[in-house]
């Protein structure tokens, strides 16, 4: 099937992929005035003498805002706000699809970092939570960093953490599969953008010792000085320092490449540079850093890719409905890197004997959103206790 037109054509039928729908009949006089005037005016009145009220008397508390720019859109880039709106409709309903949460599209006609806090933060009040999405690096780090701050709710950007969690469930299963410990493999990130980086800093909090962060100019690493302030963060905190050089030279005996790049920079002979059993996720889309043949022939042992054509697909849906279902449920005001590690554990556990083809749970698999869900809640009810 052509996916791109196919899409074309129905998104042009239903004008979009999202509507509005009441929860509350109002197909009556006395629906009509307990819906809006006059009986309105009782919770409106109540939310005035405590605006906490809006949470139990709205949808607000059970709504995200799904907000872009539009400058970081799937691989397309900086395509604008416009053109990024069917994807944030899509994940508006992937949200309601997968963890019953409602979501509603919000694109921003600024890139400008003062302006989109300032904007979303003025639009807080109608929802309990933000999901930033295809917001560029570095600006996201600033957004999402003061958003975090300002807001009394959770605020989650989707390519960054969302990514980094179905990463960390894949991984768990496929060191299952080739037999190898957390602690004593070297891990390659290829892409040092928003995923890359979060990728890095969960799995350096899950315990794996030593990785490798390259960009476009090779090795993150002290001996460069065109480093921003959030790769040179990354040397202070999670990569190996001293080691400077090439994608190639980063992959010499590593156990893991990780690519949040883009596509086919990665040869069979890279791969084939890595230690036995080796572990490749290509996750660039649409074209993945290596084909997942090539990778093979070049002695890996389990590859995942972004793409639902091939096996072991690393998709954030996997994540960031039930991560906002439980974070709801639990009343959290932030969504923790402990947070994420159990529900990446969750994830995992979801294929209790992962094999090299199947390391993750299916997206439609029945009750994927629930268990991160638990996972969440679990976790915020024991640092409540605690």
């Amino acid at each position: 099937m052509g996916y791109k037109t196919e899409s074309i054509k129905r998104h042009k039928e239903t004008r979009g992929k999202l509507s509005v729908e009441s929860k509350m009949s109002v197909s009556n006089q006395d629906e009509l005035s307990i819906a809006y005037t006059p009986g309105v005016a009782g919770p409106c009145l109540e939310i005035a003498k405590d605006k906490n009220l809006a949470k139990e008397l709205t949808s607000a508390k059970s709504t995200i805002a799904v907000v872009t720019d539009g400058t970081a859109v799937l691989g397309l880039g900086d395509i604008g706000p416009e053109a990024a709106l069917p994807v944030m409709e899509g994940k508006a309903a992937l949200f309601k699809e997968f963890a019953g949460v409602n979501a509603f599209p919000i694109a921003l006609a600024t890139t400008d970092v003062d302006e989109i806090v300032e904007t979303v933060k003025r639009l807080a009040p109608s929802f309990g939570g933000i999901n930033l999405e295809d917001i560029s690096a570095p600006r996201c780090f600033a957004i999402e960093e003061r958003l975090k701050k300002d807001l009394d709710m959770p605020v989650f950007h989707d390519d960054q953490h969302g990514t980094a969690v179905v990463v960390l469930a894949g991984l768990i299963n496929a060191l299952k599969v080739v037999g190898k410990d957390r602690e004593s493999i070297r891990v390659v990130i290829n892409g040092a953008g928003a995923a890359g980086i979060a990728i890095t800093k969960l799995l350096t909090t899950y315990g794996i010792k030593e990785i490798y962060l390259v960009d476009s100019r090779g090795i993150v690493a002290d001996c460069r000085d065109d480093l921003n302030t959030e790769k040179m963060a990354m040397i202070e905190c999670c990569v190996a320092p001293n080691i400077c050089g090439s994608l190639p030279d980063a992959l010499a005996k590593a156990d893991v490449f990780i690519g949040v790049s883009k596509g086919n920079i990665l040869t069979q002979a890279d791969v084939s540079r890595m230690n036995k059993d080796a572990i490749v996720f290509a996750l660039a889309n649409p074209t993945p850093e290596i084909d997942t043949e090539e990778a093979l022939a070049g002695g890996a042992r389990v590859v995942a890719t972004g793409r639902s054509d091939r096996p072991n697909q690393l998709n954030n849906v996997l994540v960031f409905p039930g991560i906002f279902k439980g974070a709801l449920e639990a009343g959290v005001r932030d969504i923790t890197e402990e947070m994420m590690i159990a529900a990446a554990h969750a994830l995992a556990g979801l294929v209790p004997e992962p094999t090299e083809s199947r390391i993750i749970p299916d997206p439609f698999k029945p009750g994927v959103a629930n268990t991160v869900a638990h996972a969440v809640i679990d976790h915020a009810q024991l640092k409540k206790s605690e």
